[in-house]
């Protein structure tokens, strides 16, 4: 064989018999259609390289998962504590609707559209501020109630007042003329800008006659005011930061503050602090973003009116006299008999004669004369009822009207300089919450022409309750000589129930309400010379039925009564058999009997109860004592008065 053969040959040796070797395969041979082909060894190395890249890829895909939930899990997290950078709408944050509208602070609260609104009972909602050619402007209602109270917008007859102690002062709507009393003087810019009946007063007119400063700003147009002087707390930022408009930091931000910036600090609300910026921003910050809390005092230099008034040099002890016709005055003699101590009294004679300004007029000199002779002053009651008029809406009708006031007040003031009178006492029981700002100017009118006249000025009130707060006693003790409140009527002949017409702290608590708000050496308190017999029937079914739906229906009984001076309420009980019973709680002798078809209850005005009001009024060191009224009282009730008040 040669060469080529040999190799070929040699390539083909045959396989010794019975050897296990097989042939090896020829590697581009076409395997056979699923036939395993691997063992051993490499077959075991391969299945481990799948093993290890499926792990691979298994610890891959969970890393992965984990970072999705990791960064889903941070990105739910920071959009549930992470700070916002959501930019509050300052429009509506301030309430600004029209191109014209000013936003207003006052004392670092932000006035809100709403808010003007219920001031100014309108239905819509007025703008707390303006902007007229350039000039800053205050809705009148914002004015009287959160700035000065004695700016008074008559929109009847379009005029401003603003009441001195001299006189008034004056402007008419659209006008950059007012008279100052009776002096004519101008401004650069109308005073009084008028949107319908809504009124606006230009902010320098009020900084004339109001203890305030202002500062205005842009974007958005607001005026900062402040009328309030005294302590306030204040502190400066450590650092950069935002005041947002509530306490968290998803809420929206108002402005952005620097370090050492001041600020006033309102409310502490944990981990936030209610602020107020220098700029009329009224937001929250974090507590740790502001430095140590100090007190600071702030104040103004501003000469405020002085109201100067007569001050008897004497305890008062006046009584009422119910003078209902013109033959009554006659009986002044008699009626002065038995008095003991009185310094002052006060006959019924003015009333409102109709709802054009116009009076009725019961006074008599001859009564004047013989009262100075018994060295007495005449103070002479003016009243919105028992003549004319007799209706809230009627009081509202007179009093919302400038002219008709003075109209009122030029007569009264005839009538008693005509009658040398010495003081008016002013007596109106019928007005309602929206006629209370007419009447305040009334009380400031009528004020100005009584020191003209060197006639004394007391206005009687209600103990002061809520619902009366519009008499605004606090006014009437600047403005006013004496504030009388009357300590009686705590039951009514309108009552649903029977009760005490004076307990005891019906009178204590009166008094000490009043304080808060009028100087002892002003105020005078009303007692009861009076008491009300009760008489009390369960209601029927017919009555009930008839009442459902009202207050009156919550009450199972039907009362009715009568007064009765102290002499004839002791002969009730007499005549009834029966004896009363001293009640210490409310510091009156108490009595009940059955007759008639139902039951009689008393809580006695006598001696022994005047004595017990007349401690509290000396306990409380006031100005003096009045009683309703002259005639119904016990003779011995004197002695009790000189005790405690002369």
């Amino acid at each position: 064989m040669d060469k080529r053969e040999r190799k070929r040959a040699g390539s083909k040796r045959a396989v010794p018999s019975g050897s296990t070797r097989r042939r090896r395969p020829d590697r581009n041979a076409r395997r056979p259609a699923n036939t395993m082909y691997e063992s051993g060894p490499r077959k075991k190395s391969s299945r481990a390289r799948r093993r290890r890249r499926n792990t691979i890829i298994r610890w891959t895909i969970f890393i992965v998962l984990i970072v999705v939930a990791a960064a889903a899990g941070g990105f739910l997290i920071w959009q549930r504590y992470g700070s916002s950078n959501e930019k509050a709408d300052l429009k509506s944050y301030y309430g600004l609707e029209e191109e014209n509208d000013l936003a207003v602070v006052i004392n670092n609260e932000v006035v809100r559209r709403e808010e003007a609104a219920e001031q100014s009972e309108q239905e819509t909602s007025p703008a707390p501020g303006k902007i007229y050619d350039g000039q800053y402007y205050i809705e009148y209602s914002v004015v009287r109630d959160q700035i000065n109270k004695r700016f008074y917008w008559d929109p009847n007859e379009n005029v401003l007042l603003y009441t001195l102690p001299s006189g008034n002062v004056s402007a008419e709507a659209g006008s950059s003329t007012y008279t100052d009393i009776t002096e004519a003087k101008s401004e650069d810019y109308i005073i009084l800008k008028t949107e319908g009946t809504i009124a606006y007063i230009a902010l320098p007119f009020i900084q004339k006659y109001t203890n305030m400063e202002y500062s205005v700003y842009e974007d958005p147009a607001r005026a900062v005011i402040t009328s309030e002087w005294g302590t306030i707390q204040s502190s400066e930022l450590k650092r950069d930061t935002e005041v947002r408009r509530l306490g968290g930091v998803k809420s929206p931000i108002l402005t952005e503050v620097k370090a050492s910036d001041k600020v006033t600090v309102l409310e502490d609300e944990n981990n936030w602090m209610k602020v107020a910026t220098s700029d009329g921003f009224v937001g929250y910050v974090k507590t740790r973003t502001l430095g140590d809390i100090k007190e600071e005092e702030i104040s103004r230099e501003f000469e405020e009116p002085v109201y100067t008034n007569i001050s008897k040099d004497y305890t008062i002890n006046m009584a009422w006299h119910n003078v209902t016709n013109s033959d009554a005055n006659g009986y002044i003699t008699e009626t002065l008999s038995q008095t003991k101590g009185l310094t002052t009294i006060a006959p019924t004679w003015f009333s409102l004669a109709d709802t054009e300004g116009n009076i009725t007029s019961l006074a008599d000199p001859d009564y004047v004369n013989y009262a100075h002779q018994s060295g007495l002053e005449v103070w002479a009651v003016l009243r919105d009822f028992h003549g004319g008029i007799n209706s809230y809406d009627e009081t509202y009708e007179v009093l919302s009207y400038t002219s008709k006031r003075a109209k009122i007040i030029d007569q009264v003031i005839a009538e008693a300089v005509r009658n040398k009178i010495n003081g008016i006492n002013l007596d109106f029981e019928l007005v309602s919450t929206e006629c209370g700002e007419h009447y305040i100017q009334f009380v400031r009118e009528l004020s100005v022409r009584c020191r003209e006249n060197n006639l004394v000025l007391s206005v009687d009130n209600y103990v002061p309750q809520p619902y009366n707060s519009h008499y605004d006693i606090g006014e009437q003790g600047k403005v006013a000589d004496y504030v009388i409140i009357m300590g009686y009527d705590e039951h009514t002949d309108g009552s649903y129930t029977a009760g005490s017409v004076a307990s005891i702290g019906y009178l204590e608590n009166g008094i000490t309400d009043a304080l808060n708000s009028v100087s002892a050496e002003k105020l005078i308190a009303g007692v009861p010379f009076f008491t009300r017999l009760w008489f009390e029937t369960p209601k029927t079914e017919e009555e009930l039925a008839q009442e459902a739906g009202t207050e009156a229906a919550s009450y199972p009984n039907k009362v009715t009564s009568q007064a009765y001076g102290m002499g004839d309420a002791a002969a009730v009980l007499e005549n009834a058999g029966v004896q009363a019973e001293w009640d210490d709680n409310v510091k009156q002798n108490y009595a009940q009997w059955d007759a008639d078809g139902g039951t009689y209850k008393i809580w006695l005005e006598d001696v022994q109860s005047l004595e017990e009001k007349l401690k509290v009024i000396r306990q409380n060191e006031l100005a003096g004592v009045a009683e309703w009224s002259l005639g119904m009282e016990a003779p011995e009730a004197w002695d009790v008065i000189l005790r405690y008040i002369n």
